[in-house]
This record gives C-alpha cells, sequence and structure tokens, in this order.
C-alpha cells in the first residue's frame, strides 16, 4: 500500500475533517453556509503516492477476518476482558425516513436529492469508539493501525508542539493546517511527544477504514451504511438539520463538540473543549446516540458516490465499488465559515487506508452485541 498527497504537494491518506460554525439558529433552519465554504481540505487528504520512497511505507494487507472472535478463540480470556469495555448497543427500530436533503448545505458532496429509504431495525454503539477500548482490543488481538505500519498520520497544525512543527517541512497546500507528522497514530494523536493517558475516554483518531473493519469484526459487529447512520442521526425527527433539531444551540446551549471561532486560527472553545471531548459529554439524540455529529468523524461501510436515485429504496448498501468510502457526522474541527458538514444529511469521502487527527468510527450490528 503506497499513499499519495494528492493536493499540490502531495496526498496524504488521513481523515477529514468538518468545520462547523456556532452561528445559532432560529425555529427554522440555518441560514446556508457562505459560498464557498465547500471544506478544510482534509477530504482531499488521501494515500495515494508516496511522498517518500515506498520501500518501507508499505503496509501489507491483513483481511479483517483475521480479527474475528471465530479466528481467535485461543484468546477467549482476554476477549472477555475486552468485552467489559465494549460500547452498550441501543436497538434501532426500522422504518422509513427521508435521506438527504433538497437545500443541500454542500452540493457537489452529493447530500441530494432528498428520498424516501426504509431500513430494517439494526443496532448501534451509543457512543464512538474511545481510546481505552480500541487500547483493549490492540492488546487483545495484537492489531497494528495503517497509520503505525505507515509511521505517519495527518495532524491539524493547531494541536502540534513547536518541536513537531519545527521538524515538518511539507504542508498540503489546499489546507497548509493539515500537516505529516512521523508517529502520529491513535496512541500519540497530537503526534511523537504526545499520549492518551488523559484520553482514554476520548473517541480513537488517526483509525483507516480498514482498522475500523477490523475493531468491528472482532466484535462480530460492522460497520453502519451511510443509511443506517443517517437513519440514526436523526433520531426520529422529520426533515431537521441536526440530531436535535433545526437550531444549533437550543436556548444557548452547546449540543456537540465543533468549532467556535476563527477557523483555522483560534477556537474560543465555548463549547468547553478545543480538540476531543470524552464521549457522551453532549446530549443524546432521540434514540439515546451521542456525538453523532462534531467529536469525530465516523466512517460507514459505503462507497462514494453522488449520484443517488429519487426512488424508494430499502436497506441501500451504496455502490458496489469505488475508491473512496463515506464518511459522516464532522468533527471538533467542524465550522460552518468552511465546512458545514455537521448536518445528518452532510456527508464526506476518504480513501480506505486514510487516517488523521478527527477521525473515528463507532459500530453496529444487526443482533444486540
Amino acid at each position: 500500500m503506497v499513499r499519495s498527497f494528492a493536493v499540490c504537494v502531495f496526498v496524504f491518506g488521513c481523515v477529514s475533517r468538518v468545520l462547523c460554525s456556532q452561528g445559532s439558529c432560529g425555529a427554522q433552519p440555518e441560514a446556508a453556509a457562505p459560498q464557498g465554504a465547500s471544506g478544510c481540505g482534509c477530504d482531499s487528504l488521501k494515500r495515494a503516492v508516496a511522498l517518500e520512497p515506498a520501500e518501507d511505507r508499505t503496509a501489507p494487507a491483513e483481511p479483517a477476518d483475521k480479527y474475528s472472535r471465530r479466528a481467535n478463540e485461543r484468546l477467549s480470556e482476554a476477549q472477555g476482558d475486552e468485552e467489559e469495555v465494549q460500547s452498550q448497543m441501543v436497538l434501532i427500530s426500522g422504518g422509513e425516513f427521508l435521506m438527504g436533503t433538497d437545500d443541500p448545505g454542500i452540493p457537489a458532496d452529493g447530500e441530494g436529492p432528498q428520498r424516501p429509504v426504509y431500513v430494517d431495525s439494526f443496532y448501534m454503539d451509543v457512543q464512538e469508539v474511545t481510546n481505552h477500548q480500541f487500547q483493549s482490543f490492540v492488546r487483545a488481538s495484537g492489531y497494528i493501525t495503517e497509520a503505525e505500519k505507515f509511521g505517519d498520520s495527518f495532524v491539524f497544525e493547531g494541536l502540534l508542539s513547536e518541536s513537531v512543527k519545527n521538524e515538518i517541512t511539507q504542508a498540503v497546500a489546499a489546507a497548509p493546517w493539515w500537516l505529516p507528522v512521523k508517529g502520529a497514530n491513535w496512541r500519540q494523536p497530537d503526534g511523537p511527544d504526545s499520549n492518551i493517558t488523559d484520553r482514554l475516554d476520548h473517541p480513537v483518531l488517526h483509525v483507516s477504514w480498514a482498522d475500523a473493519v477490523a475493531y468491528c469484526s472482532w466484535f462480530n459487529k460492522r460497520l453502519p451504511t451511510e443509511a443506517e447512520w443517517e437513519y440514526a442521526c436523526r433520531g426520529g425527527l422529520k426533515d431537521r438539520l441536526y440530531p436535535w433539531g433545526n437550531k444549533l444551540n437550543p436556548k444557548g446551549q452547546h449540543y456537540a463538540n465543533l468549532w467556535q471561532g476563527d477557523f483555522p486560527n483560534s477556537n474560543s472553545g465555548e463549547d468547553g473543549y478545543i480538540k476531543t471531548s470524552p464521549v457522551m459529554s453532549f446530549p443524546a439524540n432521540g434514540f439515546g446516540l451521542y456525538d453523532m455529529v462534531g467529536n469525530a468523524w465516523e466512517w460507514t461501510s459505503d462507497w462514494w458516490t453522488v449520484h443517488h436515485t429519487t426512488e424508494k429504496q430499502r436497506n441501500p448498501t451504496g455502490p458496489p465499488s469505488g475508491t473512496d468510502k463515506v464518511k459522516k457526522g464532522g468533527s471538533y474541527m467542524c465550522h460552518k465559515s468552511y465546512c458545514y458538514r455537521y448536518r445528518c444529511a452532510a456527508r464526506s469521502q476518504n480513501t480506505p487506508d486514510s487516517s488523521a487527527s478527527n477521525l473515528g468510527f463507532r459500530c453496529a450490528s444487526q443482533e444486540r452485541r
């Protein structure tokens, strides 16, 4: 596997983040995002062409079933310990909803058209997978993430120490706040001089799509489809922007970990955080799910496409193949002035081997696990 830094200087496989504005909304939906507020550039950070010689950067593919319970019965005791820290799952009763929107915030992302979709009942993790949970999985399975194999990952410049920044000589031209950092991975999310000791209850970051699949497979779970994710995000509400309604900050209360201030220069942290927050720090939606928007982007199982039928569909799973996977929900970097993707209908994409400091996941299943 080789990665490429495709945005001018390079396309390195990383996460994509959403930037969201804190502007409050009235009882009606918020005003449209400013013209040109298409994104922060993180969806352009793809692993495709190596910036350095590839001899030490190829990460051999490892099938997800290597990390399934059936393939690791000998580790039953370790897995039993891991089960103790698994996320609680809630039943999402099946039903029909309107997926997408006819008033897209970012039309180029394929948010529309709005279309009727039916999904069967399924279970979903109430929270994003945490560092503690992923750490326990790694200890039990011996799993090594793709960022660890590649030796680096993308990190938002504002999170890096001066000593780490001083060692970096390149940046992405289209989004210079994204820097390729050697030694950045889920254990060291802000670079080699950071750790997760005080962030065990925060969402795990720097996980690729393949890493997320491996984790979910270990517990006989899977990633949610985009339709399942959006249905779950809406929490039973119809045609609303956010999991809780149309107002971003109802009665002045923050309902998600987003960016406040001038992106990417200053984050006032009015919501209490300037980077990730502990999972379940903000109110749950109507289905009892936390952090469906903000905090960390979340992988889905679907391949990316911007073309959708208007016909009613049942349990759609996206196109049969592609180059990028869909991610949903935005992150703590979301700001309306740059990337208005912290809405349930919003979407973005990255290559399956991408990773970065604002991308995580949660699992789903047809049965309670």
